[in-house]
């Protein structure tokens, strides 16, 4: 055979090799378009299972701010009281970083045992609806801003305070755990119960009334019972103030209690 001839049955050979090797190599690549498609697919889908799965397990606690602000803002405006209203700022603090609490589907705020909504306290939380119950403690500052006399002058122990001592200003009554004496008449004329300083507002605790009589004066008791009262002298063993109550010693060596009335005279029921 001519090397022409062997160059046309090659070519011949090739071209028929090609044409019985064509449909493999369309199906080929239809199954490769089909594998490619169902991985594209997959992909989607876990994906998708993967953004699931983040949410299901993702830390409620990242919840529980908002709730415990809403919970607050409620209480307070149901326990407000019109007689004295008071500007309330809510402060929501956050739980320990380390803490990793169960998926629940509903949290229950609640005020624990002994807490009340004033100042520095603590918010309960626990989980009412879920696989795993958890309870925890959310700490949270309440202030509460109203009118009180604020001291304008260093006041020392056992000083009677007068009106100059403080002026009226804007403070915060949930500061401190003692009231604040918002009403002048009832730490005007009364003695500093320690060393006050410029700038606290007036608190009962800060103040009490004045001494009427020291331990171990002579005092004037009365002692009344039904249609009938005897006065007669004793000896104080304490120091007493109005409102007071205290021991006397009398005549006779009797020893009696009474209260301590604005003239000075300890006042005994028999």
């Amino acid at each position: 055979m001519s090397t022409h001839s062997l160059l046309m049955h090659a070519r011949h050979g090739a071209v028929l090799r090609g044409a019985t090797r064509s449909p493999l190599v369309a199906r080929a690549r239809a199954v490769l378009r089909m594998l490619c498609l169902l991985g594209s697919v997959a992909g989607v889908l876990l994906g998708t299972a993967g953004v699931a799965h983040a949410q299901s397990a993702a830390d409620p606690a990242a919840d529980l701010g908002p709730l415990t602000q809403r919970w607050l803002d409620d209480a307070l405006a149901r326990n407000q009281s019109s007689a004295l209203p008071l500007r309330m700022e809510v402060s929501v603090g956050s739980l320990d970083s380390r803490l990793r609490l169960a998926p629940c589907a509903r949290v229950e705020p609640y005020l624990p045992v002994g807490a009340r909504l004033w100042g520095r306290t603590r918010l309960g939380l626990r989980c009412v609806e879920g696989a795993t119950a958890w309870n925890v403690f959310l700490p949270v500052t309440i202030k509460a801003f109203g009118p009180a006399w604020v001291l304008t002058n260093n006041v020392a122990p056992g000083a009677v305070l007068t009106a100059n001592d403080a002026t009226e200003a804007e403070v915060d009554w949930a500061a401190d755990a003692s009231p604040v004496l918002a009403n002048p008449d009832l730490w005007v004329g009364q003695t500093a119960a320690r060393q006050l300083v410029a700038g606290q507002a007036v608190r009962q605790a800060m103040v009490r009334a004045p001494l009427l009589f020291k331990a171990g004066a002579q005092v004037k008791v009365v002692a009344q019972g039904p249609g009938y009262a005897v006065s007669s002298a004793g000896q104080a063993l304490t120091a007493g103030s109005a409102g007071q109550t205290v021991r006397v010693r009398m005549e006779n060596g009797r020893i009696v209690s009474g209260t301590v009335n604005d003239s000075g005279t300890v006042d005994v029921t028999l």
